[in-house]
């Protein structure tokens, strides 16, 4: 870790990681740590609204969906308790309603997984006049399609039929693109 880093870091480098993902959970918190963070993990809504109310950090990664419940009531007590923190919002399904609901919740930025370390480095110590650079290697159209409609398919709890409705698609048709492998 640079000096540099450690500067554009400031005095305060607590970090609040709150992912209901352990994996990722425990990749994303070893990577932030081997850039200067001082980082706190949570792996519920509970866990994370504990931590921001006792020890509210100056930087968060919040996951929006949780087992047991939303990210934004995490991100709505940090606000209250520290005002001048820097939260990034994760999800793993980005569209532009929750996005606007994150902000106004009181998030600073919205990022779609899958993120890496470097993306959510880069948004945590952006400007807040800049916009942060493109990711690298973001998803494909296809990919970003297929992952879409597998998060529909699980939160139907595997149901074709209903997937398939609410997706407004014919059911064979849902049939094939589950029986594919995921588009790189």
């Amino acid at each position: 870790m640079s000096e540099r880093d450690l500067q554009e870091i400031g005095e305060d480098r607590s970090l609040l990681l709150v992912d209901d993902d352990e994996p990722f959970l425990r990749r994303l918190s070893r990577a932030m740590e081997k850039r200067g963070f001082e980082v706190e993990i949570a792996g519920s809504v509970a866990a994370g609204r504990a931590i921001a109310t006792a020890r509210p950090p100056a930087y968060a990664v919040v996951d929006l969906r949780l087992e047991d419940g939303n990210g934004l009531d995490v991100v709505e007590v940090l606000r209250e308790r520290r005002p001048d923190a820097r939260i990034i919002v994760l999800t793993g399904y980005g569209a532009i309603a929750t996005a606007v609901a994150a902000v106004k919740a009181g998030a600073t930025d919205y990022l779609s997984k899958p993120a890496d370390a470097n993306d959510v480095t880069a948004a945590l110590l952006a400007k807040s006049d800049e916009l942060p650079p493109p990711p690298e290697n973001p998803m494909s159209a296809d990919r970003v399609r297929w992952e879409h409609i597998q998060r529909v398919y699980e939160l139907c709890d595997r149901n074709v039929s209903e997937t398939a409705r609410r997706l407004n698609m014919h059911r064979r048709t849902l049939q094939r693109i589950l029986a594919k492998r995921s588009p790189k």
